[in-house]
């Protein structure tokens, strides 16, 4: 599935320094008993500002980077989509290389070489964009490695220059469940709360189980295209 939006704008919590009380508190030794920062001889109080610095910018480094971390998890009444990652890599060479699964979508199957390396563009895609594609795991407390591989939902930049879209690709097994709709939805909604207007989606027009569920997730038919002697119809989404 594919599409144009404006880029969204990566949002990051407040960083706090838990560790710089304590490094302040005992750099008062060097002004004497109760010695307070500003009573440090001016190469003292340099060395302990750095020594503030120290301690305290790995630990906020972390806390920023696992509440970011947080904040890409999607969780459902059914689902957990989890940022893809290169633990995913296995289960997504078997979903690419199936033609049940990939056949229609843009550029058709993938060699096991091309998975990854597209993994690594996903990878990437997250840390400049802020959104991008999520391993979609069956169970609403699943952690990272837990939980049965349904496929993968997310939003790629399509390479037509459409803009912005929403794709999805789970195993056949998972169709009438209602599990492609439910991921759909949430990774719409998760575009459209970062910052991204429009969001479109690509099918074909032979494929009635993608085109209805981008009709059920409120998408609209918006234009359409022909791609290898296929007709292929435009769904968008603005908010």
């Amino acid at each position: 599935m594919s599409g144009v939006g404006d880029p969204a704008t990566e949002r990051r919590g407040p960083v706090s320094f838990t560790g710089q009380r304590d490094a302040v508190s005992a750099a008062g030794q060097y002004g004497g008993a109760g010695g307070a920062v500003s009573d440090l001889p001016r190469d003292a109080l340099g060395a302990a500002k750095a020594e503030v610095g120290a301690l305290a910018r790995p630990a906020a480094v972390e806390r920023a980077s696992a509440a970011l971390a947080q904040s890409r998890i999607v969780r459902t009444a059914r689902l957990t989509l989890l940022p893809v990652g290169l633990e995913n890599l296995d289960d997504l060479v078997r979903l690419k290389a199936d033609p049940r699964v990939f056949e229609v979508m843009l550029h058709g199957v993938r060699t096991p070489e091309r998975t990854r390396e597209e993994l690594e563009d996903d990878v990437d895609f997250w840390a400049v964009r802020g959104y991008g594609t999520w391993a979609v795991h069956l169970d609403g407390h699943a952690q990272r490695g837990s939980g049965e591989f349904l496929g993968i939902v997310g939003l790629m930049e399509r390479p037509d220059g459409r803009g912005v879209a929403l794709r999805y690709a789970l195993w056949p097994e998972c169709r009438g469940r209602g599990y492609a709709r439910e991921a759909a939805r949430a990774a719409l909604d998760y575009a459209h709360a970062a910052g991204v207007r429009r969001v479109i989606g690509v099918a074909r027009e032979t494929n009635e189980a993608s085109r209805g569920v981008m009709e059920e997730i409120g998408m609209t038919a918006a234009g359409e295209f022909r791609n290898q002697g296929h007709r292929m119809i435009v769904f968008e989404s603005v908010r």
